[in-house]
C-alpha cells in the first residue's frame, strides 16, 4: 500500500493507494500520526480512489482513526470511494460512522 499525506490550506488528506490490508497496518498507523500531527484544525479525508482491495483489516484500521481523530475533536470524512471498495464499506454500514463520498 501506498500512503501519502497532504495538508493545504483548507483541508488534510490522507491519500491511500494499492492493497489496504493486514501488511499496511504499520505504514498506515505512521500515516494517521503524521496526519493528526500536520492537520491542525483542518477536517481530514482519507482518499481511497487508489485502493485496489481492502480487507476487514482495513475496516479496523480506518475504525481506529475515526477513534484517534474523535479523541481531537476531528471529523473523518472517506473521498473517492468506488468499486468493490464501496461494496465492502456499504456492507459494513460504514456510511454511519463516516461522511462517504
Amino acid at each position: 500500500m501506498d500512503a501519502k499525506v497532504t495538508v493545504s490550506d483548507s483541508q488534510a488528506v490522507l491519500r491511500l493507494g494499492g492493497r489496504f490490508d493486514f501488511k499496511a497496518h504499520r505504514e498506515f498507523r505512521d500515516a494517521v500520526d503524521s496526519l493528526l500531527g500536520q492537520a491542525g484544525g483542518k477536517p481530514l479525508q482519507v482518499d481511497l480512489g487508489d485502493v485496489s482491495y481492502l480487507d476487514s483489516s482495513a475496516l479496523g484500521m480506518l475504525l481506529m482513526l475515526r477513534d484517534k481523530a474523535k479523541a481531537a475533536n476531528k471529523d473523518v470524512a472517506l473521498i473517492g470511494v468506488k468499486g468493490s471498495v464501496r461494496q465492502v464499506l456499504d456492507i459494513a454500514n460504514f456510511s454511519k460512522l463516516f461522511a462517504i463520498s
